[in-house]
């Protein structure tokens, strides 16, 4: 028991590191949100917006508070750079959604539940045996992504949430919408796909 609980005493607290370029207006929100959960909290010159490490796991982070729709080029240009740059690079953007937030507060949240998870998986070694079934699961991963839109991401989502091919057969839009994160129109597609014989007999997808 001792040793327990001297190993629990010794676990360091998550360490959130924010770029000294960021200027938001609910900073305060942000060092108190962090406080709240246990995090440490650092403002150094970094490219990324902020990197999240929780559990010896890192999570690199593009936090996008305006969105100049005229002008979307150098998002993505940055979101290029980054991601050469960072193995677990997320980007949280309000309009159009990358991780569909509502106001800015939530869409802090959510870099902290993201970064949460991926530590905790990495303790659990939840993503050593995702990787695993992923290996044997080839077959389904092959057809779900031979579906006009969808991707590997997308696959794994569909397979956590909704099970096998035959379960997202039957499974409905509403159903693949309310348990997975996909948008409106790939729900669409694919439960068009399992259900419009003109799409399903058609002998193979564009």
């Amino acid at each position: 028991m001792a040793n327990s609980k001297s190993s629990q005493r010794n676990v360091p607290n998550p360490l959130c590191f924010i770029s000294i370029c960021l200027h938001t207006s609910f900073i305060n929100f942000i060092s108190s949100f962090l406080a709240a959960n246990s995090f440490r909290l650092n403002f150094v010159p970094i490219a990324p917006d902020c990197i999240f490490n929780c559990g010896g796991s890192s999570v690199a982070f593009i936090f996008v508070t305006k969105w100049d729709c005229a002008n979307p080029i150098p998002i993505f240009t940055r979101v290029t750079k980054l991601k050469g740059q960072f193995a677990n690079l997320c980007v949280v953007i309000g309009r159009p959604t990358f991780v569909s937030v509502q106001v800015l507060e939530i869409g802090f949240e959510k870099i902290v539940n993201i970064a949460h998870a991926r530590g905790e998986c990495k303790r659990r070694g939840v993503v050593s045996r995702l990787k695993g079934e992923h290996c044997k699961d080839g077959c389904f991963q092959r057809v779900i992504t031979s579906m006009p839109g969808v991707n590997n991401y997308d696959a794994v989502a569909l397979n956590q949430a909704i099970g096998s091919i035959e379960a997202i057969a039957k499974a409905g839009k509403e159903s693949i919408l309310e348990n997975t994160d996909l948008s409106a129109d790939k729900a669409e597609t694919i439960t068009r796909l399992f259900r419009d014989p003109k799409l399903y007999l058609s002998p193979k997808f564009n």
